[in-house]
């Protein structure tokens, strides 16, 4: 069997294993495969088209996947206004129950219930703000 052959079976084989991780390493050990095929079929010595596939494998890997991984994974979308209070930890002001309570939260002062409605929260406790239902902080206490 021709040595190029061998190199587009091997290419084909990490292309499709490349689907099922998406990772984008082996589509790019994939590529470095075809090349070396084009390589191997113009009539380069094996120890050449090793050399060949280590050189742009090493090539794909250190230059074209971490620019490739930027352009994927997007940058956390920041909140804001009133979504930007949820996971913020608050300092209870009058004690909090499942119907009313007073928290303040970054210098202002919210209306605040108890998000487990059988729960009583003392004033001076620390909570965490799970949700904002109006103009209402729904908080549970932390631990």
């Amino acid at each position: 069997m021709d040595a190029w052959v061998i190199w587009v079976i091997l290419a084909v084989v990490l292309g499709v294993a490349e689907i099922f991780t998406l990772t984008a390493s082996l589509g790019l050990l994939g590529a470095a495969a075809l090349l070396t095929a084009a390589t191997a079929a113009l009539g380069l010595p094996v120890p050449l088209q090793l050399i060949f596939f280590a050189l742009s494998s090493a090539a794909g890997l250190f230059v074209l996947r971490p620019i490739a991984m930027r352009h994927v994974q997007q940058p956390q979308l920041q909140r804001f206004g009133v979504e930007a209070l949820v996971g913020k930890p608050a300092y209870v002001v009058s004690e909090v129950t499942g119907r009313d309570g007073r928290v303040r939260v970054g210098g202002e002062e919210w209306s605040a219930r108890a998000y487990d409605e059988t729960l009583v929260i003392p004033a001076g406790a620390t909570v965490d703000i799970i949700e904002i239902e109006g103009a209402t902080a729904l908080v549970y206490p932390r631990e």
